[in-house]
């Protein structure tokens, strides 16, 4: 095997790209007929909205879902609906993307950051409790990377205390925790359709639920207060237009016709690729128990110790992994409460104390996440085959035999 580093102009270990997104004739064609049709908005002519959320809904298991512009307006909606009021705290873990969080600060209530699993990467169940006060009202945890949470024992708690649990799945489009799909377990599940995302029009994003009230409360939001059997001009609740087009409707229902097989393949990469890597010494990827029976690996993560691989820093070893041609990211610099938005209080709104001091939160497992342990293999990648799985390897003991 060369050590010759393609990080200083040696060959690379993997010579082919992943494209994404995958699509063909079909979806032009389909996109094509509704330009052509002239029927272009929602819901004044939202068949095909219509057809793509039920189609979403069955495919999760729930009897509801309710499609807007994005993942992010889509928790928001959730959480609305499940009736939080201003100063009222939700649980968040800090290892995510932003609007986790954002989304709560808009909804004028408070994050709450609970540390993740070192294992997992998920919100640590065993830490939730300790955070709950009388002013929690729901607990958001993240199915990370495509990996369930502990969806029975965050459950359990929420019950017990009466919480409301709103799945963020904007990664875990497919993915199942004891055979039933995520974002269906909780009172609702929030799914982005970004670019990056396993399933994707661009941008959008859907909330299921089988919730008859929360239902119809999001869907009246999600189209400026309306409601079912009101008149147009009519508005019940504080809602705006986040309605998607039929463009990104028909687009979504193509695209959806892809997601098994790709979820499948993700998920038998990703367990051969956990085979593969737990052989190499400084590299531990993330724990994945009995519960989980799909994986959707929106982003396969494992564990890097420095101290097999001489030293070189996570950003260092990452740089040399993708010059080798491993579709990787060194992921997030820095756990959400390091934010510009939380250090220095931009929230512009007024029901969160000034007690609450993000300066002072400190979740270890999220920190050592970010600085050093923490790289990812992005999705697209994940839709290679064996060969291309066995090549990730190789170019890590590459990296590994040139920096050692």
């Amino acid at each position: 095997m060369s050590t010759h580093l393609a990080i200083n102009g040696g060959p690379k270990q993997i010579t082919r790209t992943f494209p994404w997104p995958i699509f063909d004739a079909q979806e032009i064609q389909a996109v094509s007929d509704v330009v052509a049709s002239g029927k272009w908005g929602n819901p004044d002519c939202g068949d095909l909205v219509e057809k793509f959320e039920k189609e979403f809904a069955a495919f999760c298991g729930s009897k509801y879902a309710v499609s807007c512009v994005n993942g992010s307006v889509s928790l928001r909606l959730a959480l609305i609906a499940c009736g939080v009021k201003p100063g009222d705290e939700v649980i968040v873990p800090p290892y995510t993307f932003i609007a986790t969080a954002s989304v709560v600060i808009e909804c004028n209530c408070v994050p709450v950051f609970v540390d993740i699993h070192p294992e997992t990467y998920n919100l640590d169940h065993t830490k939730l409790e300790a955070a709950i006060t009388e002013k929690t009202k729901a607990i958001i945890p993240v199915h990370f990377g495509g990996l369930a949470c502990d969806m029975d024992a965050i459950m359990d708690i929420a019950r017990r205390h009466h919480l409301r649990v709103i799945e963020d799945a904007a990664h875990a489009h497919g993915a199942e925790y004891k055979g039933k799909k995520l974002g269906s377990i909780g009172d609702a599940g929030s799914f982005s359709f970004q670019s990056s995302k396993n399933l994707t029009a661009g941008e959008g994003g859907i909330v299921v639920t089988d919730d008859d009230d929360l239902y119809a409360m999001m869907n009246s939001l999600r189209n400026v207060g309306r409601v079912e059997g009101g008149q147009w001009y009519d508005h019940y609740n504080p809602g705006c237009n986040y309605r998607i087009t039929q463009m990104q409707a028909v687009l979504l229902s193509y695209q959806l016709k892809r997601l098994e097989e790709q979820t499948m393949r993700r998920n038998e990469n990703g367990l051969y690729l956990n085979e593969l890597l737990q052989k190499v010494a400084g590299i531990s990827p993330l724990t994945r128990g009995a519960e989980i029976t799909r994986h959707c690996y929106h982003i396969y993560i494992f564990k890097y110790d420095a101290s097999k691989f001489g030293n070189v820093s996570k950003d260092q070893f990452v740089e040399m992994l993708a010059a080798e041609g491993v579709p990787c990211f060194k992921g997030y610099p820095h756990p959400l409460y390091k934010q510009p938005l939380f250090q220095n209080r931009n929230f512009m709104c007024y029901a969160i104390p000034e007690t609450v001091d993000y300066t002072q939160v400190w979740c270890p497992v999220a920190e050592q996440a970010c600085s050093t342990d923490a790289v990812w293999i992005l999705q697209h990648g994940m839709l290679g085959d064996r060969q291309d799985m066995e090549g990730f390897v190789a170019a890590v003991l590459k990296v590994q035999k040139a920096v050692d």
